[in-house]
């Protein structure tokens, strides 16, 4: 389909990108560091770039402005950052970046970002200084989302457990509330990512999807909880 570059200092971070994009069909080139990101837009040009801010050699607004100032602007760049202020967002998004997203990066967010970064113009199109209000409320409002997670613990307003859990249609399971709290909690959330694997085929990538949480997230709450993984796939073999 695209050639994605993925520019980020963090390893775990490349891999799991590099993953999740080509599940979903994508080809990925991986930059460290602002060199190894100049030498491969040096020998081509990606369909788009998903590009870290704090990198120890050259920041990314940095390597932004740079290939801005030297025609090397010409394909959609949106930037990733986990501690970037709005003025960061805005000094980007005025250089030229399409969209921010904020980590961690859920799955939704970020499939949403990366097909609206191949459908739209290249940032080369638009004018610097243009607007950039769509992008910095999509930063600012990233962290106020209710996931998952948050309602399964509280956030929210949502209720922590009910009686009687009805997953969908001959799907109905109990759960014996007279225990300590987290235990009940554990309970649930096992009972609850199981019925998703099966219902997914095993597919981490769409329970991580449907469940709003992000993929690392998934994999380690699934080790803590016990999920037997191969479930779901047997399920639906």
């Amino acid at each position: 389909m695209a050639t994605i570059l993925v520019v980020d200092d963090e390893l775990g971070i490349r891999d799991l990108l590099c993953e999740i994009l080509n599940d979903e069909g994508h080809h990925v080139e991986l930059a460290e560091n602002a060199a190894q990101a100049r030498e491969i837009r040096q020998r081509m040009r990606p369909d788009l770039v998903l590009l870290d801010i704090w990198m120890p050699d050259t920041d990314g607004v940095t390597l932004l402005k740079e290939w801005s100032t030297t025609g090397a602007l010409t394909m959609p760049v949106i930037m990733m950052s986990g501690h970037a202020t709005i003025e960061t967002a805005v000094e980007a998004t005025r250089i030229g970046a399409q969209s921010f997203l904020e980590k961690p990066i859920t799955l939704q967010k970020l499939l949403k970002a990366v097909e609206s970064g191949l459908q739209r113009d290249t940032p080369a199109a638009r004018k610097p200084g243009g607007p950039t209000s769509v992008s910095v409320a999509s930063f600012v409002l990233a962290s106020s989302e209710l996931t998952v997670e948050a309602a399964m613990t509280g956030g929210g307003g949502q209720p922590l457990l009910a009686p009687m859990v009805d997953a969908g249609p001959q799907v109905r399971q109990t759960f014996e509330l007279d225990k300590p709290l987290r235990e009940a909690r554990d309970e649930f959330e096992k009972c609850y990512f199981e019925f998703h694997l099966a219902r997914e085929g095993g597919s981490m990538t769409r329970v991580a999807e449907k469940t709003g949480l992000e993929r690392t997230h998934l994999y380690r709450k699934l080790k803590q909880l016990g999920v037997d993984l191969s479930r779901g796939k047997r399920t639906a073999g």
